[in-house]
C-alpha cells in the first residue's frame, strides 16, 4: 500500500513539474493598491506606479499622469487589463508618454493632492469611494475611467468606460500630443492614423 502511494506522489510531482503554466506564469507585483496582473511574457508592460510615486518621478521629470480609475468588484476594469493594456502599441505609448498609475477608487488609505489630504471617508464600508476619485471623476462614479493631468497636475479631461486598443490609441495621442489644446476631439479622431489591432 506505501508503494502505490509513493508511487501516486511521485507521478503526480512529476506531471505538475513539466506542466508549462506552473513553471512559465508569474504574478506581477503590483504599485501600491493596485491589483496583481499575470505577467505578458512575450511583451512589454506598462509601467504602473501608485498616485504617489507618479508624483515624485512627475517633481523630477515632468510627465502627464494617466489615471486608471478602478475597482476590484468591476469586470470592465478587468478586462481593460486583459487586453488593452496589454496592447504593445498602447504599452510603448503609454511607458513613453505618461506616469501610468493604477487607482483604486475604493482604497482605504490617505492620499495627499496639491497640499490636501484626501481619504475614504467610510473604509469599511462595501463600496466606499475615496475622496480623491470624487474629486477626479467629478463625483461621476463610473468604472473604468480614465482620467488625464498634465506636467503640473492639473486636471486634463475624463474618459469614461471600456476602450478597444485602437480607440484607445487615439485617445492617448490626442492628449499626449497635446492635440487636445488646437483640435477639437472630433476632427482629430477622424484623421488620426491608428497602429494598433485588437
Amino acid at each position: 500500500m506505501k508503494k502505490i502511494i509513493s508511487l501516486g506522489f511521485t507521478i503526480l510531482l512529476s506531471l505538475m513539474l513539466s506542466l508549462p503554466s506552473f513553471s512559465q506564469q508569474q504574478t506581477a507585483k503590483p504599485a501600491t493598491g493596485a491589483p496583481a496582473q499575470t505577467a505578458n511574457a512575450s511583451g512589454p508592460k506598462i509601467k504602473w506606479v501608485d498616485f504617489e510615486e507618479a508624483a515624485a518621478l512627475n517633481a523630477k521629470k515632468p510627465k502627464k499622469i494617466f489615471l486608471d480609475m478602478y475597482t476590484d468588484w468591476c469586470g470592465w476594469c478587468k478586462k481593460m487589463d486583459q487586453s488593452t493594456f496589454i496592447n504593445p502599441v498602447i504599452v510603448n505609448y503609454m511607458n513613453q508618454h505618461f506616469y501610468a498609475v493604477k487607482f483604486n477608487a475604493e482604497r482605504k488609505d490617505t492620499v495627499i493632492y496639491k497640499g490636501k489630504d484626501y481619504v475614504n471617508p467610510n473604509p469599511t464600508g462595501q463600496r466606499a469611494s475615496h475622496q480623491l476619485a470624487q474629486v477626479v471623476l467629478n463625483g461621476r462614479m463610473s468604472y473604468p475611467s480614465f482620467a488625464f493631468m498634465d506636467e503640473q497636475m492639473n486636471m486634463i479631461t475624463v474618459v469614461p468606460g471600456y476602450r478597444k486598443a485602437p480607440e484607445f490609441e487615439a485617445i492617448l495621442n490626442f492628449i499626449g500630443s497635446d492635440a487636445y489644446k488646437t483640435k477639437k476631439w472630433e476632427e482629430f479622431n477622424t484623421s488620426f492614423q491608428r497602429t494598433a489591432v485588437e
